[in-house]
């Protein structure tokens, strides 16, 4: 039996993008804050006062893995929980002025980290990269959300789709 060339192998290199990022992100950015805290605190700079489910949805993160994010943000009293006003059922999330703090410095390292991670990509290469890996994120989401409409951007309303 021949060795198969994992050079061919999305899921491969994947891994190896991932290690690298993770690499990165632990000696540019944060021990303490992982990058899908990071994203989760973006998500309500972006759009302050989400709930948990909705949050997920922005990040990619499905409902368990939110969960635990979430839940070790509050405990780090980077957020908040306040009852909704419209749904007492639910519960709507908001930094705190530290979580808003640690987004502001991160968003700084973030910013060089990935200058380093990108460094062998002109900037040309670097948009068809993102374009290239978005498109493939997107298929992957829809496999695990089927017929959820994945051809827009984040944040875009549902009448701007791209085309």
């Amino acid at each position: 039996m021949a060795a198969v060339d994992l050079a061919t192998h999305p899921g491969h290199l994947a891994r190896r993008l991932q290690q690298a990022h993770y690499l990165l992100w632990n000696t540019m950015v944060s021990e303490e804050i992982t990058s899908p805290q990071f994203a989760v605190l973006n998500a309500l700079v972006a759009e302050p006062g989400l709930d948990q489910r909705t949050v997920g949805e922005r990040v990619g993160l499905d409902r368990s893995t939110v969960a635990e994010v979430i839940s070790r943000l509050i405990r780090r009293e980077l957020l908040d929980k306040v009852r909704d006003p419209g749904d007492g059922r639910r519960y709507l999330l908001r930094l705190t002025d530290e979580g808003g703090r640690t987004h502001r410095k991160l968003t700084l390292r973030t910013a060089r980290m990935n200058q380093v991670f990108l460094a062998p990509l002109s900037a040309d290469e670097q948009g068809v990269f993102f374009d290239l890996i978005q498109r493939v994120a997107d298929a992957a989401e829809g496999l695990r959300n089927p017929g959820e409409d994945r051809s827009r951007r984040p944040g875009e309303p549902a009448t701007a789709a791209r085309g």
